[in-house]
């Protein structure tokens, strides 16, 4: 498969500062250390705990954070490497969608102005041609024409959030970040929004980096999954791989609290103990090891490598589980 996005080494670090010379006393290493690649017409899910550094880590791969050190290419050209014209030119291959669709659509634009505002700032300026691909693109995204002219507020959540989706098309992208896009919707509209991203990477040949804390949302949508804790990547795996054969005991625990409703796919479920550590000063060793269950003494003291176990699967773990260490 063709890679589209590869991370390396990525790290997103925040100063803490205090006092009246603003001095920064701490750092609070949000994102640190993520090496993965996406491929084209891939859905890479990313899971973890609140806090753990999934949207940070979308938004520093299209540009909307400065990353603090590391290496993102897209299509082979390294991002950090680009002048302001061409990076400028790269973000119509790069878009988002949000969690909050209340909170992302301008309340004082009608829709027609929503959709269109990323096709005036990067030079179309034929306003019929504008006009044409709104219409467009909403009805891809289940709303018709007649919808154009109507506010933000006069729409449904899963509504407000189709025409979030239409706006990220609006310049026909390559890659879109879904951070948390259906966790504000109910079920229903949930399911709805899930199968309308899969049409649309159909339609589109979009590749998506779908963010969620929804182990289930992530498995019906997502070709790989990987998962953060504390900043960084702990597994990494196809989707089926992981959902059946998961060897991070993060990653045991998180899917022990899937609700089952067959009796005999209910696993034990493992509580975790403990609260996540603070990022701004995480444990030695294995971040995980504080809530370990399997813990050893070298999970205390040294960091375990993000390496390949198997085909195809990575884990970042002294002692993977189901695999004979030597």
């Amino acid at each position: 498969m063709e890679i589209l996005l590869e991370v390396k080494h990525l790290k997103k670090y925040f100063p803490v500062r205090k006092g009246i010379m603003k001095k920064v006393v701490k750092t609070v290493k949000a994102v640190d250390d993520i090496n993965f690649e996406l491929f084209k017409g891939e859905t890479l899910g990313i899971v973890g705990e609140s806090g753990c550094g999934k949207s940070t880590m979308g938004r520093c791969l299209i540009g909307l954070l400065q990353k603090t050190d590391g290496c993102i290419r897209f299509e082979g050209r390294e991002i950090g490497a680009l002048n302001k014209e061409q990076l400028r030119e790269l973000k119509k291959d790069m878009q988002i969608v949000f969690q909050d669709p209340y909170g992302s659509l301008n309340p004082r634009f009608r829709v027609r102005e929503i959709i269109e505002e990323p096709m005036i700032a990067h030079g179309v300026k034929s306003a019929q041609e504008r006009r044409q691909r709104v219409e467009q693109l909403l009805y891809d995204v289940g709303l018709g024409k007649e919808y154009m002219e109507r506010w933000p507020h006069e729409f449904s959540g899963g509504q407000r959030q189709r025409i979030s989706i239409a706006r990220s098309l609006a310049l026909n992208p390559k890659f879109i970040v879904c951070d948390e896009a259906v966790s504000a919707l109910d079920v229903s509209t949930q399911s709805q929004i899930l199968n309308l991203l899969k049409e649309l990477q159909r339609k589109y040949e979009l590749s998506y980096l779908f963010i969620s804390h929804n182990l289930s949302v992530v498995n019906y949508i997502s070709d790989r999954v990987g998962v953060m804790y504390l900043g960084n990547l702990v597994e990494l795996a196809p989707v089926d791989e992981l959902y059946n054969n998961s060897l991070h005991p993060y990653t045991e625990a998180l899917l022990s609290a899937i609700p089952q409703i067959d009796e005999e796919k209910r696993k034990e479920k493992i509580v975790l103990n403990g609260d996540v550590p603070n990022p701004s000063a995480p444990p030695s060793g294995c971040k995980f090891h504080p809530r370990c269950r399997y813990c050893q003494d070298i999970c205390k003291t040294q960091q375990p490598e993000f390496r390949t176990v198997g085909k195809d699967h990575m884990v970042a773990c002294h002692f993977p589980l189901g695999v004979s260490v030597k």
